[in-house]
């Protein structure tokens, strides 16, 4: 028996056609299977992966911390200086009023506290999000996704839940005092990379000041410089009630963020106490691994860097089947093909080529593009190169 046949006896899927790769190796810009092939990762583990594989500040900061102490207590405990240091240096970074941090294990876990929060601090149970929007698997995060396609077989999901129509100013009428909160991606992923119009976002925050709606900034993805910027709601001028981070915040490991202001946190910690908890939550190799990749961002000019990179990847990408290039200021696009079945075909033939691409969990007639922030130009040149060829190969 060999790791592959394991892996489809052992390994529980989430789809029946699971990718199938067989990783020994990751480092920089690439992974390395079995044989040791290497492949360009332009999408960075849906996100994760913001500074590549194997950055040296965060490996340094992993096998310093792992040589102190793991698990000691559950979260909120103990008194830890890996959690401490990186709340203080991500508050650092925000609006003055965001001064507290509840560490996670995963993007999903961080939209649960906030709904939770919502709920409570508002005494209200009417929760808005958006369609086509993802903000996890769980079963309070699953019950904000609009497609019933993907939530029937659980139904019946939680209750007063309702959806807005992303840059559609009537749909924001069903803001009103009834509604504790509005979870919202300022630039929508999975629905592939949709930017908003700032005129919406104006009406929508001025919507929720009106009435008294918690304003919730779903940054999983978009966060630690994906988009040019170290948080995309920068941007946009808006003023989150309660940010959430995930993905990219842990330099690599399992990690998450809700922040809020103290005010909203005794919502959970108060009137009862330990209503809401996390076993591996602010886990201190995380938040170890997390700060040394925030580190990074703020004292290099890789996020600026990034926006140079984009800009060359964006002028190699010209082709006839490319029907749109939709794209943040960083190295977050989507490729439109406007053709499903050609995303499906040039996926597995670029991987076999050296370099890894993905689509969108909303949108699969487009690509997704995600690189390293801190990958090479030449790097670059070699992907673009790579999907252009296959792109030529199945238009001829």
């Amino acid at each position: 028996m060999t790791i592959r046949s394991n892996f489809f006896n052992h390994i529980a899927k989430t789809s029946p056609f699971p990718l199938g790769l067989e990783i020994s190796k990751a480092k920089g810009a690439y992974v390395m299977d079995e044989n040791g092939k290497a492949y360009l990762d332009f999408i960075s583990g849906i996100g994760v992966s913001n500074l590549g594989h194997g950055h040296p500040d965060i490996i340094k900061a992993i096998h310093t911390q792992a040589d102190l102490y793991l698990h000691t207590m559950v979260y909120g405990e103990h008194i830890q200086s890996p959690q401490v240091l990186l709340a203080q240096a991500l508050c650092a970074q925000l609006p003055d009023y965001l001064n507290q941090v509840y560490f996670l294990s995963s993007g999903t876990e961080a939209i649960e506290t906030a709904m939770k929060m919502s709920r409570k601090i508002t005494n209200r149970t009417k929760i808005l999000s958006f369609e086509n929007a993802y903000h996890g698997s769980s079963f309070g995060s699953m019950s904000l996704m609009s497609d019933q396609s993907k939530t029937m077989a659980y139904a019946p999901m939680l209750p007063d839940i309702d959806h807005l129509v992303f840059n559609n100013f009537e749909s924001l009428q069903k803001i009103d005092e009834t509604v504790a909160a509005i979870i919202i991606e300022v630039i929508q992923a999975e629905a592939g990379i949709i930017l908003p119009d700032v005129a919406f976002l104006n009406e929508l925050s001025e919507r929720c000041k009106k009435y008294d709606v918690l304003l919730v900034i779903d940054e999983i993805q978009t966060g630690m410089g994906r988009t040019g910027s170290l948080f995309a709601f920068s941007s946009f001028g808006l003023e989150p009630d309660i940010l959430v981070l995930g993905k990219s915040v842990g330099g690599g490991l399992p990690l998450s963020a809700c922040i809020s202001s103290e005010q909203h946190f005794e919502a959970l910690a108060y009137d009862p106490p330990l209503t809401h908890m996390t076993t591996f939550g602010g886990h201190p190799l995380c938040c170890a691994a997390g700060l040394a990749a925030l580190q990074v961002l703020l004292n290099t000019d890789i996020i600026n860097q990034s926006i140079n990179k984009a800009l060359q990847l964006s002028k190699k990408l010209i082709h006839p089947t490319i029907k749109e290039i939709r794209s943040t200021n960083g190295l977050w696009m989507a490729i439109d093909l406007d053709d499903a079945g050609l995303v499906q075909k040039l996926i597995p033939k670029v991987q076999e080529d050296g370099l890894l691409l993905d689509w969108f969990l909303f949108n699969d007639q487009s690509i997704r593009i995600a690189p390293p922030l801190n990958i090479k130009d030449e790097e670059i040149d070699q992907a673009a190169d790579i999907l252009l060829n296959a792109l030529d190969l199945f238009s001829e």
